[in-house]
This record gives structure tokens, sequence and C-alpha cells, in this order.
């Protein structure tokens, strides 16, 4: 397992002495591999206190980067808070490990695809002013996750990429409990009815294989976990498609109570509030074994030449709550 972490460590510009980071209950020290900017941290799975959890499908290393701030030259003060980063490695169960080539009996159906009718699908976070990808997934209660959902279409016809549903949830399993809907009915975002959003999908598109939206930052209640997955069902549709029930983007703006949509005509989102919409059959759940678990990995899978989708994961998100420091404090009250 190999850490880095910046001594900007809050980015305020001041840097953290290196000798208050540590990783593990252990609070093994980092390595010789550290610079001034820095510090990085590499340790065995099994070393540094790590725990390890086992499910049906994933080897689970946790482990926490811990933040104790000490006093400079003895002072009686310090001016940081300390921090508790949670830090989760996920490992298939299952794979071939040999070291011999695979020869399939059959044809593999991707095989049979001509380079016209390939797509790749990806599901990223976004900058403040979405001009690149942001590389952090940590975020604060009060933070907004700036979600970009698009397609490379290559030498295939032009599509149009919709984001037919999102669901969070504490782990990699779409399925797991708690879970909580963000987007529904084939493009509805239903999050921004709570009384406290203002999520929307970004009006206009920066382009038709384009679709982005924002989130407020949340976490669940009742949890200790602080970490979030969001596993989207991610549609392309030809061009040439209208838009309709199916194939939409639709907000929902609280000052006027109304449902917006990206494109067409505004009553395409009248079955958000009614919760019938006219859903295809390859669009009713998520293809979770599809997923690309990790921030923005990339995946295609192909349907039919009129539509294709797939599902895809960006997480884990640690989503820092005021509960943090209290929790640090737990660790280090002397027993």
């Amino acid at each position: 397992m190999v850490v880095t972490v910046q001594r900007d460590l809050f980015g305020t510009g001041k840097l953290v002495k290196a000798s208050d980071m540590t990783l593990g209950p252990l609070l093994c020290p980092h390595s010789s591999q550290s610079t001034d900017a820095m510090l990085t941290f590499q340790v065995g799975l099994h070393e540094c206190g790590n725990r390890l959890q086992m499910t049906a499908d994933w080897l689970i290393y946790s482990t926490n980067l811990t933040y104790s701030p000490t006093p400079y030259r003895n002072s009686p003060i310090t001016r940081t808070n300390p921090a508790l980063v949670p830090i989760q490695c996920y490992y298939p169960k299952y794979h071939n490990v040999s070291s011999k080539a695979i020869k399939p009996t059959w044809v593999p159906f991707s095989s049979t695809l001509s380079v016209e009718e390939r797509l790749s699908f990806s599901l990223h976070l976004m900058t403040d002013d979405w001009s690149s990808q942001r590389t952090s997934t940590v975020f604060q209660l009060g933070d907004v996750f700036l979600i970009e959902a698009s397609i490379d279409t290559g030498n295939h016809v032009p599509m149009t990429i919709f984001v037919d549903r999102c669901v969070a949830t504490l782990s990699p399993d779409v399925n797991s409990n708690p879970r909580y809907e963000i987007i529904a009915l084939n493009g509805c975002l239903v999050d921004g009815k709570q009384e406290d959003s203002s999520s929307a999908f970004r009006s206009p598109r920066p382009q038709p294989d384009k679709l982005q939206f924002m989130i407020d930052a949340f976490r669940f209640s009742g949890t200790d976990s602080s970490m979030i997955y969001i596993t989207c069902n991610l549609r392309a549709a030809a061009a040439t498609q209208q838009p309709g029930a199916t194939n939409k983007a639709c907000s929902f703006n609280q000052a006027s109570n109304t449902w917006s949509t990206v494109e067409g005509p505004s009553n395409i989102c009248s079955c958000c509030d009614t919760g019938v919409c006219e859903v295809p059959t390859q669009s009713r759940r998520l293809y979770p074994h599809q997923s690309s678990r990790r921030t923005g990995k990339r995946g295609a899978l192909s349907r039919q030449n009129s539509e294709k989708q797939i599902s895809a994961t960006i997480g884990p998100l640690l989503v820092i709550g005021p509960e943090t420091n209290k929790t640090l404090a737990s660790h280090q009250e002397p027993k």
C-alpha cells in the first residue's frame, strides 16, 4: 500500500510537520521517499495494523491516515485541527493468475463489432470551472459534487448521452443498504426536490456527448462511515432521437416549484412528479457487474445500434463533517 499526501494538507499554503503524520493504528511514519512537499507512506497490506475485511467479491484493506498536530517550540497552542482520513484498498477476489494466455473456444461478441460501433463511456468528478477532472475525492459538507458524464464516439455516428439513474451507497455494491436515489425515472434529478438541496443539471449542455450535473455534498445519517459511492446508469441515444419522456435531463426549481429540462419542451418532465415515465427495458436497472470501480474509469457496453448503455461508479468519496475531529479525539483519549 502506497499513500501519498501533500504537506500542505489543508490547502492554506502552510506545511504540516512530517512527524505529525502517521499511518494506521500502529502510527507508522512516512518513508524515505518523502520530499519537502509530499509525504509517502509505503507499507505491506498486513502491516501497521491494517484491517482486512472479506465480502463475496472483494478483499478490503482498511486503515487511517492520522494527523496529530504538536506545538512548535514547546508552545502551548496549535493553529491546525487534527484530521483522520479513512483509506480503503479494494482487490477483486476472483482473477485469473495463470501466466499462460487464455484461449477461448468461442468468438467474443465484442470481436464482431466494427470499429465504427464502439463507444467509450466516462463518469468523472470535475474541477470548479469544469475545465478538467478533479484529482481529489475529499469533500466537506457544504461542498458540491461536480460530475460529468461523457461518451467518446470515435468513428461512431453522433450520439447524445443521458443519465437515467444515479444511486449513492456506502459500498461499491449498488444493491446494498442504505442507498439514496439521486437521479431516477430516466433523467429526473429527484435530489433537487429536497428542501436543503440546490442540485441540478447544468444547462445548456457543453456538447451532445457530454452531460454535467451538480450535487450538494451529503453523508448518510446514522452511520460512522463518511465514504460514499455514486453509481450512475449512462445511456447513449442516436442524436436524431428527439427529447422525450425517456430522453431527458430534468432539474427541479425550488423557487417556482416546477421542473425544467436541459433541452426539449418542459412538459417532458411532467412524469418526474407522477412517477410514471416510459422506461425502456434496458434502462430499468443498474448493471453493477459492469461498473467502473474507480473514479474516471472507462467502459463500454453495446446493446443495439440506436442505444448503448453502461453503469459507472465514482468513489469512494470522502465527505468530512464536524464529527471527524470528535472521532480523532476519542481515539486519543487515555485508557
